[in-house]
């Protein structure tokens, strides 16, 4: 009799793990798009950190020279360093505009870069991307 029960309750659990792993399964899918679409922002918005940084160390390039007294010193001007940033910013990046470029104070050059970003999997759920932009600030020094 005990037998019989505990067949009779065997018999009414079949099949009822599938659900269960079909629910896991699509937990898991979900899981790992997350992390590749956080790493792939991740990843873009440090190259776009990299580039502002690289545009910003061009732009502290285009001081010019002024001599003051018996000393000399670097002078930086808004149009150079707008145009050293951009000539970094157009060669390197396809994706990537200079938003602005100058100097706040003559010694240091201000660079502002934007891009946009599109997830690797699904984009056209994200059809005009995730607007991104980094700022680096880079100062100039003659010795």
């Amino acid at each position: 009799m005990l037998a019989r029960g505990l067949r009779a309750i065997a018999d009414d659990e079949d099949g009822s793990i599938l659900p269960l792993i079909l629910g896991y399964m699509l937990l898991a899918v979900a899981v790992i798009f997350v992390c590749v679409c956080a790493t792939d922002l991740y990843i873009a918005q440090k190259r776009l950190d990299s580039l502002a940084d690289a545009a910003a160390l061009a732009g502290a390039d285009g001081f010019t020279l002024e001599v003051a007294g018996e000393g000399v010193h670097a002078e930086l001007t808004d149009d150079g360093v707008r145009d050293q940033a951009d000539a970094v910013v157009s060669a390197v990046a396809q994706d990537a505009r200079l938003v602005s470029a100058g100097t706040p104070d003559g010694v240091s050059a201000r660079v502002t870069v934007a891009g946009s970003w599109h997830p690797p999997l699904f984009s056209p759920f994200v059809p005009d991307g995730v607007p991104l932009e980094a700022t680096a600030t880079t100062r100039t020094a003659l010795r």
